[in-house]
Formats: structure tokens, C-alpha cells, sequence
């Protein structure tokens, strides 16, 4: 049962942990005793090894590692015409409590465009040097509504929302254009929001801003699709749910039922990057609405912890989740990235790539992945 497109039976979500030369490097380029050409040439350098480390374990969708990235969002989003980050989101999470971070919120202060190609460039380093198929992560186009609602759009530059959400769509139909035209086939869109309103206290968060949790996963399918309107047929997109990933912190809790339905069937993506690695995330059962063209990667390692998971163990919660799904349609991955943002998850780089091996192992075991 391998699979010879993506994702891939053993696949991971795309960030890896910041090299101290590469954070040294970018403090000084914020201090200004570096350029950024010269910090761009240490990101190209680390961003070889971690292509090459990638390689040797034998996974066979290859990323940058977001080592240019500080936030895994906001670095994209900010570059979009009418963009702008001001202050942080209310929230009553592990990470509020035991790291004292909430996410900075994303504000609409005009109208949105895509003035200029955002990942194009890194995208073509890295297809440059990738030996299988480059895989590029964007954020989800969700990420600049959910956080604020309507309060933090501009009322003057979109009195109808309607136009908001088109003009949101067309800013990435236009970026995935370019990734496109750069040779891009594999991309995975990166959605806190769907997980989200997953958990009670942040449905009841959505409903004092004035939406409708129930509505919510299925406006965000109608604008990813929206946005993936003009998507070429060979051109893979994948969707990946996370509850928070902040120094091996979480967000929110809760299982996928309250929008599994909506989101495996009125969304118009080839795969989903399901977090799996603890009782946060629920049971598999809301896997029953995956339908059979569509591809659910379970992401059963965590990249929030050092210990390994015992193999025994994946291979049984794999057996577990075919109750609901055929094998045909699993794979395998982490949980999320194990970086995030560039402060990074308590965890060592070595430990990252015996987690990595891990899922690469663990594949070839249930479907002879090579």
C-alpha cells in the first residue's frame, strides 16, 4: 500500500527546531550588526542540512523546516496588503498558564491584496535542493478572521463581509498561482481554527465575538475552497489541524465531532493532518466521515515531548483508527511541527529526528512504505 503521491504514508507537518546559529543569526540582523543577505545565507546553509537530514531518514516529502519563519502565520500573513498584527487573543489554555503566551491577533485594517509573491523564492531554494517532492506550508486563509471576528475587521473597508472573505480568497488563489507556476505540487495549509472550535471554551470565545460555532467550519470550508477555486488537478493540498503548539504548550482541547462532517466532506482538499498524540484530540470515531478518495494522516508522535512512543503502541492506536477508516486511507505523522514559532518545543534536535525515524519506521511496518 505505498503511496508514490502525497502525503505520504510517513509524512510530518514542516517545521523543525531553529539551529542556535540560525537564532544568534537573526538576533543580530534584528540588532542590526547583520544584513539580511547575510542571514539569508545562514538559512540557506541549515536549511541544506535539515534537507539532507530529512532525506537520510526517508521521507519522501521534503520541507524548508519554516527555518526562515519566526511564527509559522504571521510571517505570511503580515505581507498581505491590509494586514496588520496588534496585541494578543483572549484564552484559558496550557500555554496561558504554564508559559504565559497567547497568540498575537491579527487585525484587517484595509483592503486585502497580494501585492507581492510571499513563499515563491523559498519555495524555489527548496525544490532546488530536494531530491523527492518539496512539500511548502502556508497558514490557512481562516487565520485572519477567527482570532479577531468581526470586531478586528476594518467596518470602512468591508461593511459586507461577503467581500472580505472573496478578497481574502484571491489573495491566496494568487500566491498559490505563484507557488504553482514556481513547480509546487505538494502544499499543506496550516488551521488552528477548525481544532479550535473543537473545544468548548472557544466556541463560547467565537460566540461573545458575535459568530456562530456551528456555522463557523462551514464558512471556513466555503473560503478555502474559495481559495482553492483554480487548484490544478496535480497540485496536492492538504489541511492541517492543530490545538496550539507553543514551546510544547497547547491552546484548546477537544474531539474532531463538531466539525469532522463539514470537514472532511464539504471541504475541497486531498488530505488532513489530524492530531493524535493524547486524549486532547479524542477518539478516532469522527474518522467514519472521511470519505474513500480523501487521505487522513494520523498524527499519533508528538513533537511536544522527548520520550519515543513505543512502536507496539502506534501499531495498535493504527489498527484502532481502521476501525473508522480503511488503512488504504492513513498515514502517519507528528502531531505538528516542532517549531511553530521560532522559540521552538522543549525538546532536543536529536530527539526530533529519532521522531522523525520513528514515523518513517513505523510506516514501512504497516504499509511497506520504503
Amino acid at each position: 500500500m505505498t503511496r508514490r503521491s502525497p502525503p505520504f504514508r510517513a509524512d510530518h507537518v514542516g517545521s523543525l527546531l531553529r539551529p542556535p546559529s540560525l537564532l544568534a543569526a537573526r538576533k543580530k540582523t534584528a540588532e542590526g550588526a547583520m544584513t539580511l543577505a547575510e542571514l539569508r545565507e545562514i538559512e540557506d546553509v541549515e536549511i541544506k542540512r535539515v534537507i539532507a537530514a530529512q532525506e537520510a531518514i526517508g521521507l519522501r516529502a521534503v520541507t524548508d523546516g519554516e527555518l526562515r519563519r519566526a511564527y509559522f502565520h504571521l510571517d505570511f500573513l503580515e505581507r498581505l496588503d491590509g494586514v496588520s498584527v496588534e496585541g494578543a487573543i483572549a484564552a484559558n489554555s496550557d500555554a496561558e498558564k504554564t508559559v504565559h503566551f497567547t497568540p498575537p491577533r491579527l487585525s484587517v485594517t484595509g483592503r486585502l491584496r497580494h501585492a507581492r509573491d510571499i513563499q515563491v523564492e523559498d519555495f524555489k531554494f527548496l525544490k532546488a535542493h530536494v531530491a523527492h517532492t518539496p512539500k511548502i506550508t502556508i497558514p490557512s486563509p481562516t487565520m485572519v478572521h477567527f482570532r479577531g471576528g468581526r470586531a478586528a475587521i476594518d467596518i470602512h473597508s468591508y461593511p459586507d463581509l461577503d467581500l472580505f472573505f472573496e478578497d481574502l480568497a484571491q489573495c491566496y488563489r494568487d500566491e498559490i498561482a505563484a507557488l504553482y507556476a514556481a513547480g509546487c505540487r505538494y502544499m499543506q495549509l496550516d488551521d488552528t481554527n477548525l481544532a479550535y472550535l473543537c473545544d468548548p471554551k472557544m466556541r463560547q470565545g467565537a460566540r461573545e465575538r458575535g459568530d456562530d460555532p456551528d456555522q463557523l467550519p462551514r464558512t471556513y470550508a466555503a473560503l478555502i475552497n474559495a481559495a482553492l477555486r483554480d487548484k490544478p488537478s496535480d497540485l496536492c493540498v492538504c489541511v492541517h489541524l492543530c490545538r496550539g503548539n507553543f514551546r510544547s504548550a497547547w491552546f484548546a482541547e477537544g474531539g474532531y465531532e463538531p466539525v469532522a462532517e463539514i470537514l472532511f466532506n464539504e471541504m475541497n482538499v486531498d488530505g488532513y493532518f489530524l492530531e493524535y498524540d493524547d486524549e486532547r484530540s479524542g477518539d478516532f470515531s469522527p474518522l467514519r466521515f472521511l470519505p474513500k478518495h480523501k487521505i487522513a494522516v494520523l498524527g499519533l508522535v508528538t513533537s511536544k515531548r522527548a520520550a519515543l512512543e513505543p512502536q507496539t503502541e502506534l501499531l495498535a492506536r493504527i489498527d484502532e483508527a481502521a476501525r473508522y477508516a480503511p488503512l488504504e486511507n492513513l498515514c502517519l505523522s507528528p502531531q505538528c511541527g516542532f517549531s511553530s514559532t521560532e522559540h521552538g518545543n522543549d525538546i532536543t534536535e536529536a530527539e526530533q529526528w529519532k521522531k522523525l525515524a520513528l514515523v518513517a519506521d513505523t510506516a514501512r511496518r504497516v504499509w511497506g512504505e520504503p
